[in-house]
């Protein structure tokens, strides 16, 4: 046994304010119109990301034709999730910090729950409520006002600390213990309670094989975790990784990435960080629904032979014959393209065989926690 967390076992009773934040977590009145909820994007069945429904890589906001403007990323295990900062890894050699870690949305411009909550509730693409104000009259006249209050005194004495005890509540939800289970095949591989199937275990060896697949340079995983939170399969950082575009978006925004955070503390403007985002966990990545920042794929599978490949053979993702059509022209030049696997030319080898492919799909299936 590597490490001893059982699943499921020992959890401490939950306490009034996650209950509430679930309860806000599922009400579907939060919008305008009303119908749509934070679970809507965010389904528990698909670990806790989603479309709402919309098939075309986005989720669909609270009015019918309007979609959002990036995926929804799974919620699972945000508590694992730094705020964030620079980091160099001689940090303890007090050199110069210079990689981006951490922080919430794909560009990383959100270093709390309470803060990332109010940007979909407010946002027209998304649950669409306009302003403060509009939010806090429908906690007021929820079932759960009274519960509110007593979970946070005065809250509802004014719509901005309204407002704030809902991001208090949703984030003592999002930050339990439930939202971080640890219950996937991998883990109980990893507690000596199961087995890999020969291919995953195959998948597995890919995955950590850095003169080929490269996986592991972004999405870390400890070689013989001690603890489950040890492998997040992410190391929280940014990469530019020259995403295709995604053709069912009828007018996809230029997106470019980290560098439209503000933060005057920790700014982001600077053109090198164009055309990065926040690497996610890969943790459930199996049950998805859309894949990447804009939701150009819809199969795990294209995913993998994207990174395999995308050098390799530009043409099969890039049919407008422009290679990262998806990034603003001006930041092109900031894609990945020294990195394994990326740091091969057109025609050669691909990093990958079909076969080998497939047997890291395989493994990200034991990614998969548990749903209860």
């Amino acid at each position: 046994m590597v490490f001893g967390r059982p699943a499921f076992s020992g959890e401490p009773p939950e306490t009034p304010q996650v209950a509430l934040g679930r309860t806000i977590f599922f009400d579907a009145r939060l919008s305008e119109p009303a119908g749509t909820s934070c679970a809507s994007c965010h389904d528990p069945a698909r670990g806790y990301s989603g479309d709402h429904g919309s098939r075309v890589g986005v989720p669909t906001g609270s009015r019918p034709g309007v979609f959002a403007r990036r995926t929804a990323p799974s919620l699972l295990y945000l508590r694992y999730v730094p705020r964030f900062r620079f980091f160099s890894d001689d940090d303890d050699n007090h050199a110069i910090d210079y990689e981006p870690r951490g922080g919430y949305f794909w560009d990383g411009r959100a270093d709390s729950i309470a803060d990332l909550v109010r940007q979909p509730l407010l946002n027209p693409r998304e649950m669409n409520n306009g302003d403060v104000a509009r939010v806090a009259a429908k906690l007021r006249s929820a079932p759960y006002a009274g519960a509110m209050v007593v979970a946070y005194p005065g809250a509802l004495d004014g719509d901005e600390s309204a407002v704030a005890a809902l991001g208090r509540a949703l984030e003592a939800f999002l930050l339990s213990s439930p939202m971080a289970p640890f219950s996937s095949k991998y883990d109980d591989v990893m507690r000596g309670t199961a087995s890999f199937t020969g291919p995953e275990k195959r998948g597995l060896e890919l995955f950590k094989d850095r003169r080929r697949a490269g996986c592991t340079s972004c999405h870390r995983i400890a070689d013989a975790p001690r603890r489950p939170e040890e492998s997040m399969f992410t190391d929280f950082g940014y990469d530019a990784v020259g995403v295709p575009r995604n053709d069912k978006l009828r007018d996809p925004d230029e997106d470019r990435g980290l560098c439209e955070r503000t933060d005057t503390a920790n700014p982001t403007d600077e053109a090198r960080f164009c055309a990065s985002f926040r690497t996610p966990s890969l943790r459930n990545v199996a049950v998805r629904k859309a894949f990447m920042h804009n939701g150009a794929f819809t199969r795990l599978r294209d995913v993998v032979a994207f990174y395999a490949t995308r050098s390799t053979s530009p043409e099969r993702w890039y049919p407008s014959g422009v290679a990262f059509d998806d990034t603003p022209a001006a930041y092109r030049g900031m894609i990945n393209v020294t990195s394994v696997p990326y740091n091969r030319r057109r025609g050669d080898p691909p990093a990958l065989t079909d076969d080998e492919i497939d047997a890291i799909v395989a493994f990200l299936g034991t990614l998969t926690d548990r749903h209860r």
